[in-house]
This record gives C-alpha cells, structure tokens and sequence, in this order.
C-alpha cells in the first residue's frame, strides 16, 4: 500500500509515487511535443491540403475526448496507476503510426488511436495525482502540470534540432523506444503501490464495513464538478488561441519580425511553466481560491495588454503576465473535481478543459474575421475573468473525504 502521509515510514512510497508521477507527467509533454514539431513533415508526406490536414488532425481531439469519458470508469475499476502504465505503453506505440500513413484518411484514423491513448493517459495520471496530493497534504498538483511543460518544452526542442537530420519515422521511433524504456523503468513503481487512500476515507469505509465503492454523487456535487471543468476549459481556451494566434498577432498587427514574433508564445509557455514550478509554494500561501483568482485576474489584465498593446515589446510582456496568471488555474480546477468525485470528476473535467483547447482556436479565427484578430484575443482576457468569478463562486465547496486529506483552508479564500 501506498500508507496514510501520517505513518511511520509511508513518506518514502510516497515520495516514490510523486517521483514516478512527476516522470509520467513529464514523458506525456514530450511525445505529444515530439509529434506536433514533426506535423509539417507528415503533412508533406501524405500530400494533404490546409483543410484535409485539419479534418485529419481532430482524430486526435475525438480519440482524447471519447477516452477520457471512460477512462474514469477504468480508473474506478482497475485503479489508476495500472491505467497510467498501460495508456503510457499505448502511447509509446501509436506515436510511431502518423509516418507510416500517405493519405489524410488514414492518419485521421491512426491519430484515432494515438488521441485516444494521450486522453486516457491525461485522466489516469491526474487521477493518480488527485489521490497523492489528498495523502501528501499538500496541494503539490501544480508540479505535476510544471513537469509536463518541461517535457513539452523538451520535447519540442529537440525535435526541433532533429527535424532536419532525421526523418518523422526515424525520430518518432525513438520518441517510441524512449516511452516504452521510461514506462518500463518508472511503471512498476506505480503498480507496486496502489493509490493511497485518504486517512478518513479507510475509517469510514471500515465503519461502514464497505469496499472502496465508487460514491453516487449528489446534484451539487455534479454541479461543482461541471464549475471546476468550465474553469479548466475557460483556461484552455487561453492556451489553445496564444499557440495558434500569438505570432499572427505580432507579426500581422505590430509589425513584428518573424523572429520576435516566434518569441511571443516561447515567451508565454516559459512563463507558464515558472508559475507552476511555483505553483505549490503559492497555493501553500494563498490557499486554493485565493490563488485561482489571483490568476485568472491576473491572466485577464495580461491578454488585455498583450491584445490591445501599441507595440510588439509591450504585447510580449502581456502575454509573458497572462502566461503566469494561467498557470495554476488548470491544475487547481481538474485537483478541485477529482476531488470532489475521484476519477470521474477529472475525467469530466478534463474533458471540459481539452474542448476549451479545442475551441480557442477556431473561435478566434471567427472573430478575427467578423472584428479583428485583436479585439479576437481579448475574448482570453474575458474567459479568464470568468474562471476567476467562477472559482470565487465555489470557494465553499467541500468534496468530502478525498478532500479532506488536502489543505482544510485552501478551499476557502
């Protein structure tokens, strides 16, 4: 058993579950980094259009979405570190399909199955993440999201030095070995340690003379669930328009060279990962509501200036704040729903957050035509004022025993 954070000798297999958790995080950002640096290439390769490449592309947004609705239920099942493992080992084989493919139908289809295994492995490894956090007692979710980011960034990095010397099949094969060889050296550190169980949820469970049943959530519980997941999608939201729209922005508005304009999504996820390597520190300080607040205000007042700024430096600056404002708010909204309802509250509210990614973009592009791309961005600024009002709306949330084991203040502001 993983142990209660409260007996002799459990902080070690805890410590070992954070360590493995932290790597799994991290692995996930640099395969899903490796494959997007490597799009331009397949997308030669399978003579696609503009068009037929994004049809092809939403495989990977409808395999995540559908997956991540039943990976809950697997997680409830099977529990969530063998989930992890085996979504992990998914995902390490199906990055290597897209390069085989030479039509936009197939790797539609075989990006099906990578989006499907990316989904899973998201919700299975922030379930594990809710379940330690709960047994840690501290709110260390924000880590978990920091390591992924530095994956993400490693990731795209290296395929970015790479991309010119090797070919998509040669490079996302070793992005394959690489995954099976970290699975294997990390996963079974997951698999001999169950989820720890929150001290109070053992007693109730012995007073009761219950098994660890998954609970039937109330209608308010739901209702919280579906505020948190709306506050991950409103976040997302912001990160999906910054990847697609930030060097358009620069470039078409403020005259931005090429190269500056490149800096200013480079510039916000830097930024990002910054708030989230400090994000237990912070939640620590402020509790949880105080410092979702904080960032979503903080977030809106930085895509204000980063929108509607007169020149390229001040935008960059904008988004460099807006980057840190968002940071903490995704972790603390999916932690907040898995801990209300367990695998199914971050499911749900995963699900909600990767539609928000899958939304700004478009969205923006819409506006932009209809207004300008400007005034566009400005809707980041407004989303994010509506994940601050909204988290302050459920700063009276409880979620019971999974909770419990948390920070008993951070709910509150």
């Amino acid at each position: 058993m993983g142990g209660r954070a409260g007996e002799p000798g459990s902080r070690s297999p805890l410590s070992r579950l954070r360590i493995a958790l932290t790597v799994f995080f991290a692995l996930d950002g640099f395969m899903f980094a490796g494959w997007v640096v490597r799009i331009p290439a397949i997308k030669q390769q399978t003579g696609a259009s503009a068009s037929d490449l994004g049809l092809a592309l939403l495989g990977v947004s409808a395999g995540a979405v559908v997956t991540m609705v039943f990976t809950g239920r697997l997680c409830r099942r099977f529990g969530s570190h063998p989930v992890t493992v085996v979504c992990a080992v998914l995902l390490s084989l199906s990055i290597v399909l897209p390069p085989q493919t030479h039509s936009a139908l197939t790797l539609g289809l075989v990006l099906l199955v990578f989006g499907a295994a990316y989904g899973g492995l998201n919700v299975a490894m922030n379930s594990a993440a809710v379940d330690l956090v709960a047994a840690l007692r501290r709110p260390v979710i924000s880590s978990f999201h920091a390591a992924f980011s530095l994956g993400g960034m490693m990731g795209a990095g290296l395929g970015g030095l790479v991309a010119g010397g090797l070919s998509p099949t040669v490079h996302l094969s070793l992005l394959t070995g690489v995954g099976l060889l970290v699975t294997a050296v990390t996963g079974p550190t997951l698999l001999r340690h169950p989820a720890p169980v929150p001290e109070r949820t053992e007693r109730e469970l012995a007073e009761e003379g219950t098994t660890a049943a998954p609970r039937r959530l109330d209608g308010r519980t739901r209702r919280l669930v579906l505020l948190f997941g709306v506050i991950a999608l409103c976040t997302a939201y912001g990160e999906g328009a910054m990847a697609d729209w930030s060097a358009l922005h620069l470039t078409q508005d403020l005259d931005a060279t090429p190269g500056l304009a490149a800096a200013g999504y480079s510039l916000f996820a830097l930024a990002m990962t910054a708030g989230r390597l400090s994000g237990t520190a912070l939640l620590e300080r402020l509790g949880q509501t105080r410092a979702l607040v904080a960032g979503g205000v903080t977030a809106a007042l930085g895509m204000l200036v980063g929108a509607l700024a007169p020149t390229a430096w001040l935008a960059l600056a904008g988004f460099a704040v807006a980057g840190l404002g968002l940071a903490n708010i995704f972790p603390v909204a999916i932690g907040r729903a898995g801990a209300l309802a367990g695998p199914g509250g971050v499911a749900a509210a995963s699900t909600l957050g990767y539609g928000g990614m899958l939304l700004g973009p478009p969205a923006i592009g819409f506006l932009a035509d209809w207004f300008t791309l400007p005034l566009a961005l400005t809707t980041v600024a407004l989303l994010a004022g509506a994940a601050a009002l909204i988290g302050y709306s459920a700063r009276n949330s409880s979620a019971g025993p999974a909770d419990s084991a948390g920070p008993a203040d951070s709910a509150r502001p």
